[in-house]
């Protein structure tokens, strides 16, 4: 009886190739498919039903996409979902987007391939393309960013109000030109964080000028050479607010080689409290997100989605806080 490794190998294509021919899946190159299929016929191989509808099951797997897997940030969101889904017999895999739609299509592809029971999300941004997911009827929820058009369940911070608060509070230090480095425009988290800082600024009667504000990818790179513009310019900035702690990590490597000290020649707010910013002289002032918490509400309204108990979509918007430290203050 001819086997799939001999469909493959008549076809000249991988058994992988053959499985997602012989399983209907249109991601397959048609010229392919039809070789697939040529040499399926004339060797007359026939699929192990059962097996067959085995794999057909939903399994038992989560998918996490998430943006950055070496920011801080992301990996306390994903222990936090982790933590959920495996009390609950649940695997999570985790997928790092980079921020790159092409990969983020790429791992959104492998979970409707592998036929996961739900996916956790944080959107690449408004582009972000989750129609097959919806289509397909996987359930979605997406983590510190919207999905597309507000469909689908979201677990989000208030990002505005931390951004207000933290500027707030460098005007109440005495900073006058208070800066902004954010991220790329049309990511939510980048854009409500700039129009926070905004509202704070007028609150506190300082300049809203677009030239204190810089954005750039959410990595140290752009953010060095981002700070860098801003603080070599006239009138520089005497105090930055940071969109998350990827940046800061430019941002100092930028005031360090300007010899600027945090607090007492520059001000210095980050979103995000990771470990090691308590271990600099002086320590960041943070505005710290429950990312954690991020995780484990999100894993719970997926499961929630999965099993059936909950049908309707659901934004749940939890708090952020200001965390003051020294690299706040000019003393």
């Amino acid at each position: 009886m001819a086997t799939i490794s001999d469909v493959a190998a008549r076809a000249g294509v991988s058994t992988a190739t053959v499985s997602r021919t012989l399983n209907g899946k249109t991601t397959v190159d048609p010229a392919l498919a039809a070789r697939v299929l040529a040499a399926a016929a004339e060797l007359g191989y026939r699929p192990n039903g059962p097996a067959r509808n085995l794999r057909k099951q939903e399994t038992a797997v989560i998918a996490l996409i998430i943006s950055d897997v070496e920011n801080p940030f992301f990996t306390a969101i994903a222990r936090g979902a982790e933590d959920v889904a495996h009390s609950a017999g649940y695997s999570v895999v985790l997928c790092n987007s980079d921020d790159n739609p092409d990969k983020e299509r790429e791992y959104i592809d492998v979970a409707l391939q592998e036929r996961m029971a739900g996916v956790l999300l944080s959107p690449s941004g408004r582009s972000a393309n989750v129609e097959p997911l919806l289509r397909s009827g996987t359930p979605v929820v997406a983590v510190d960013r919207p999905l597309p058009g507000s469909a689908g369940d979201a677990v989000l911070v208030d990002s505005r109000l931390g951004a207000k608060q933290a500027t707030a509070h460098l005007a109440e230090q005495g900073y006058q030109r208070i800066g902004c480095i954010t991220g790329p425009s049309g990511v939510l988290t980048a854009d409500e964080r700039l129009a926070g800082y905004r509202e704070g600024l007028r609150a506190a009667k300082r300049s809203t000028s677009n030239a204190l504000v810089r954005r750039s990818e959410f990595k140290a790179a752009g953010a060095k050479r981002a700070a860098y513009s801003l603080l070599t310019q006239a009138n520089a900035p005497d105090a930055l607010l940071v969109a998350n702690n990827a940046m800061a990590v430019g941002v100092l490597e930028t005031m360090a080689e300007l010899e600027l000290r945090p607090g007492r020649d520059v001000g210095v707010v980050v979103f995000d409290d990771a470990p090691w910013t308590t271990l600099l002289d002086p320590p960041l002032t943070v505005v710290a997100q429950p990312a954690y918490d991020m995780g484990t509400v999100a894993a719970q309204l997926l499961l929630s989605r999965i099993s059936g108990e909950r049908t309707e979509a659901t934004t749940t918007t939890l708090s952020a806080h200001l965390v003051v430290r020294q690299s706040s203050s000019r003393n």
